[in-house]
């Protein structure tokens, strides 16, 4: 008799992630070899077993998603000669959470996980909220724990709920075809992170960790209307399977899907379109043709005729990555700072400069829309 079936959903699930990560491992090109006037090194100690192999991480809160998908990589890794690893984060928020995250990474060495590690971190102030600051306090942890270990992968447990509240979370801000792909299954650096759970519910996680008899911590967070997402969790998508009808989760991570492959089509316009339009002194190989720098000064310009010339999706594309490449901060950059970059081409009416956030100005002179970090020369 098999594993109960949402055992082996979660299971499937991270093997399939695992081959990916294996794939992606044979791809990466083989180490030089020693050139012939150099000594040879001394050949490698037999490494323990527990030694062998790459080594995956689990990125683990303790929550039922992340407990599920611990112990599927604790199961699956061995099976594939892969080692699995685990990292909790105290985000110090909660009285407490210290020997909380104890706590969660006993839970993974008893899941059989090595190395586990705990990891306390400081969540600072920001203009974009406390979510998101705990946010990239746990991604920088995140990833210094995965470059000091050198591990192949870090898994997260998002589900296919989590992209659905990431979907609703960019229609209610108006956001563009690339916010409401929601989170891809690949991410960061080098393709680190891998979401093996973005096709599999939260219901399904939940019980994969009660017949396995996993304990669970829920996080009062989540559970907290203070939090935009939690109200999105707890009542908004509650409230819209009232009035539409069971299948709104799904439809909105499909949402997710097909967003996310015509953002990638888009994108790929884009990178064709600034080849053209971007234009001035500067080094074209370095991949930001136009562009001068001289100390912290960054000046990039633009074709007006052409970028006129192009569909309103990717002219805004391209104006978005000449803001954010002359040192406007990504998150910082809205809508409607987009927008009245646009207005400079589209309703030209002898407008002075804008002012983006990080310093960064923006200019019509003549047939070209100046982008400029810095004080003018």
């Amino acid at each position: 008799m098999g594993p109960h079936p949402a055992v082996a959903a979660i299971r499937l699930a991270v093997r399939r992630t695992l081959h990916d990560v294996l794939g992606a491992l044979s791809a990466q090109p083989a180490a030089a070899p020693v050139s012939s006037g150099a000594p040879a090194p001394p050949p490698p100690t037999a490494p323990h077993p527990a030694e062998e192999g790459p080594l995956v991480l689990v990125a683990c809160s303790g929550g039922a998603d992340s407990m599920a998908l611990a112990s599927a990589l604790a199961f699956e890794a061995p099976r594939l000669g892969l080692r699995a690893g685990g990292v909790t984060i105290d985000h110090g928020l909660q009285p407490g959470s210290a020997e909380r995250a104890q706590d969660v990474a006993d839970r993974l060495t008893a899941l059989g996980l090595a190395p586990v590690e705990s990891v306390a971190v400081h969540v600072g102030r920001t203009h974009t909220g406390p979510e998101a600051a705990a946010r990239e306090a746990r991604y920088a942890a995140l990833d210094e724990v995965a470059e000091r270990h050198r591990a192949a992968a870090v898994l997260l447990g998002h589900t296919r709920d989590d992209q659905a509240e990431t979907v609703l979370l960019g229609l209610a801000r108006g956001s563009g075809t690339r916010s409401l792909s929601g989170m891809a299954a690949v991410s960061g650096p080098g393709g680190r992170y891998r979401r093996p759970f973005l096709a599999v519910d939260r219901q399904t996680t939940r019980k994969a960790c009660m017949v396995q008899s996993l304990p669970v911590w829920d996080d009062p967070h989540n559970t907290d209307p203070a939090f935009t997402r939690s109200r999105v969790r707890h009542e908004a998508l509650p409230a819209l399977e009232k009035a539409l009808g069971k299948g709104v989760i799904e439809a909105l991570a499909r949402t997710a899907q097909l967003s996310r492959d015509d953002a990638d089509a888009l994108d790929a316009w884009t990178d064709e379109a600034q080849r053209t339009v971007v234009h001035g002194p500067g080094d074209s190989a370095a991949g930001r043709p136009g562009e001068q720098a001289t100390g912290m000064d960054i000046r990039i310009e633009l074709d007006v005729a052409r970028l006129y010339a192009l569909p309103p999706a990717v002219r805004r594309r391209v104006l978005r990555r000449a803001a954010v490449d002359a040192g406007s901060p990504a998150g910082s950059l809205f809508a409607r700072h987009i927008e009245e970059m646009d207005r400079l081409l589209t309703a030209w009416r002898g407008q002075r400069a804008l002012n983006l956030p990080g310093r960064v100005e923006v200019a019509r002179q003549g047939g070209r829309l100046v982008v400029r970090h810095g004080s003018p020369s």
